[in-house]
Parts: structure tokens; sequence; C-alpha cells
């Protein structure tokens, strides 16, 4: 199995604008409720945990 390359700091930047952008979009319009909170946050989880180990394997190798 290939190894992935870890993401350059222009893909980490845009991935994290367009998930702002979507939960602003989605907080703006939709009712808030206990569903919709969750779904936020394991969306936040599965979007910032392989920025924060490609960030960590960067300070690990300088």
């Amino acid at each position: 199995m290939r190894t992935r390359n870890p993401l350059s700091k222009l893909q980490m930047v845009c991935i994290i604008l367009l998930w702002v952008l979507i939960v602003m979009y989605i907080l703006a319009h939709a009712e808030i409720d206990g569903p919709l909170v969750l779904s936020l946050v394991i969306s936040g989880v599965l979007v910032l945990v392989p920025i924060y180990k490609t960030i960590r394997k960067r300070s690990k190798k300088n």
C-alpha cells in the first residue's frame, strides 16, 4: 500500500477555509439542535486530525 504524501501548507489552508465556510453557512441557515452540533464536531475532527498529524510530522523532522 502506498503512503500518502503529507499535505502542503496551501492544501491545509484551503481545507480549513472550506470547512469553516461550510460550517458558517450551515449555522446561518439551519436550526441548531443536538444532531447538527454533533455532526459539526465529528466533521471538525475528520478535517482537523489529518492536518494535525501533518503538522506534527513536520515538527518531528526539524
